[in-house]
């Protein structure tokens, strides 16, 4: 590509840049001097939530219901939802935690498991390296009698896959009168396994769990929202008519939150300034 094409391009879009900055800085500046106002600042975490929604069903107790600056019908509605969302927070909490209490077993007992399931795949392999078992004895747990490999087994499905098949083939082999393979047993590994089966379909239980009251917690966080919205719109307009800073005061009384906006931190800032200036 020809060297004065490159420049060219480099120098429309520097001049680009330049435009999309002059753009952003008026708008803010735009922003900043038509918007004295704090704006509001609506909970965006279960925590802020809750202490939005208390602190306006404990200002809609304690104010005769003529004087209440949001309507009776919010109310009812507000002492219905919170304690139902807060529950269901709390049982979230408890599956989590009793997941991750179950974590330390359920690790010990795959591990386990794992263990006593290669350790009794080795003493066949040494069996048949020995001549003491056909080469054969393989097959019976899905194995290839070309090799003496131990399968891998990393995942709880592959342990579980293998655990089956180990089993299954050792109790038919000695159905069909195989001597039986020792230290360790099938039944002291079949024990391991089994153990490690029930700690498994407990974790399963407890996911679940976890799960089901996570998605309500996610659907309840919809409704949560729409009380509070609603409530800190009709208490604004309770209190539309009076001056700002007034206003201001008269509404963080019912829970809502304000955020400084650019030029209200610059103001004081430069008030603070001012005001330290000697004279």
């Amino acid at each position: 590509m020809n060297i004065s094409i490159i420049s060219a391009n480099l120098m429309r879009m520097a001049m680009l840049i330049d435009i999309i900055d002059y753009i952003r800085f008026s708008y803010e500046h735009f922003i900043n001097a038509f918007s004295s106002m704090p704006y509001r600042r609506l909970p965006n975490t279960d925590l802020a939530r809750i202490r939005a929604m208390k602190k306006a069903l404990e200002k809609g107790k304690e104010t005769p219901p003529p004087s209440m600056a949001y309507s009776a019908k919010s109310l009812l509605r507000l002492q219905k939802f919170l304690p139902l969302f807060e529950h269901n927070i709390q049982l979230h909490k408890l599956a989590l935690a009793s997941q991750n209490a179950k974590s330390k077993i359920y690790n010990e007992a795959f591990q386990k498991a794992k263990i006593y399931i290669t350790h009794f795949l080795r003493v066949m392999n040494m069996a048949v390296f020995r001549g003491d078992l056909p080469v054969e004895t393989r097959v019976y747990y899905g194995l290839p009698t070309n090799e003496l490999k131990v399968p891998l087994i990393n995942t709880e499905k592959e342990l579980i896959a293998w655990g089956r098949r180990i089993i299954e083939g050792e109790e038919l082999r000695l159905q069909r009168g195989g001597s039986p393979i020792t230290n360790p047993t099938i039944a002291v590994v079949k024990v391991r396994f089994e153990n490690f089966l029930e700690v498994n379909n407990l974790r399963q239980d407890l996911i679940k769990k976890a799960k089901n009251f996570s998605e309500r917690t996610s659907d309840m966080r919809k409704e949560a929202d729409e009380i509070i919205l609603r409530i800190w719109n009709e208490v604004e307009e309770h209190f539309s008519s009076l001056p700002d800073d007034v206003r201001k005061i008269e509404c963080e009384e019912y829970g809502l939150v304000y955020v400084l906006r650019k030029s209200e931190l610059i103001k004081i800032a430069t008030r603070t300034v001012d005001d330290n200036t000697p004279k």
